[in-house]
């Protein structure tokens, strides 16, 4: 069932955001970071945004949806329903991003809401949300994901360069966490989480020998006005894919590259090509 409950969908509008536990399986997972891991373009496109301390994290964005994993996993089912549900109606792809926190060097990102950036490009309405999906483990030490618990109902705060980067009000969420809950997001590869574009989150920096890498797919509703920008785009309408589609799309890649998985091997008997990376 890729639909959510009305416990969950009530869940989600307390707190802000919902966590789904293996909502992807393992050989799905092991496709994607394989893929991603291959993929030249999240080396030379990456972006470098610095925090309040100089560190540097990298993401590679894009507004495109073309016939790739990553386009697969925007237009499935166990997400793209969810946020139709969430937001109210039909949503569209707004852009989805790699973000790429490596070992030791990754940066922080600062307190902020999703739609204190998506407010300059004139989207009427806070009618947005996004789905997080974990390509790495996500703990604590490697800076996973930090929300507090229900500020989406706080509305948009004001917003302010930071570094590179454009963080909230800090005033505002000092004052949010003397009474709101902060949360950790640890995650297993293949969880996801669903968030509010109000939601106030942020990341520490990466100080550990694991990478973080994951997955966010962001979606604005279809009756929200947005001025199209670059990764930013106005209204189009999502075809959405058959959750199966992640597979096949993911193995096909995957040859293209001249790799094999082991989940590949196992679930196809396909021994041909190089040895297992």
């Amino acid at each position: 069932m890729s639909k959510l409950t009305e416990q969950e969908l009530e869940q989600f509008n307390r707190d802000g955001y919902l966590m789904k536990t293996a909502l992807f399986d393992s050989e799905e997972m092991e496709l994607l970071i394989t893929v991603a891991k291959n993929d030249r373009r999240l080396e030379r496109q990456a972006l470098e945004r610095r925090d309040a301390h100089a560190g540097t994290s990298k993401l590679w964005l894009t507004d495109a949806l073309e016939d790739d994993i990553y386009s697969a996993f925007v237009r499935c089912l166990r997400v793209a329903e969810p946020l139709e549900q969430i937001l109210s109606g039909e949503v569209y792809h707004y852009h989805h991003k790699m973000m790429l926190k490596e070992p030791f060097v990754g940066g922080s990102w600062e307190w902020h809401q999703d739609y204190g950036y998506w407010y300059s490009n004139s989207c009427l309405f806070p009618y947005m949300a996004s789905c997080l999906i974990a390509v790495d483990r996500a703990t604590k030490e490697n800076g996973c994901l930090q929300v507090i618990r229900g500020s989406h109902l706080m509305g948009r705060i004001d917003h302010n360069k930071t570094g590179d980067q454009t963080g909230a009000d800090m005033d505002r969420v000092n004052e949010a966490l003397k009474h709101l809950e902060l949360v950790y997001c640890e995650m297993e590869p293949g969880s996801a989480l669903f968030f509010h574009a109000n939601l106030l989150h942020r990341s520490d920096a990466n100080r550990s020998p694991n990478p973080r890498w994951s997955l966010i797919c962001c979606y604005n509703a279809a009756r929200n006005p947005c001025k199209g920008r670059p990764n930013h785009p106005e209204y189009s309408y999502l075809e959405k894919w058959p959750d199966a589609r992640i597979k096949e799309i993911g193995r096909s890649q995957i040859r293209t590259y001249g790799l094999l998985t082991r989940e590949l091997v196992k679930t196809t008997g396909d021994h041909g090509g190089p040895p297992l990376q």
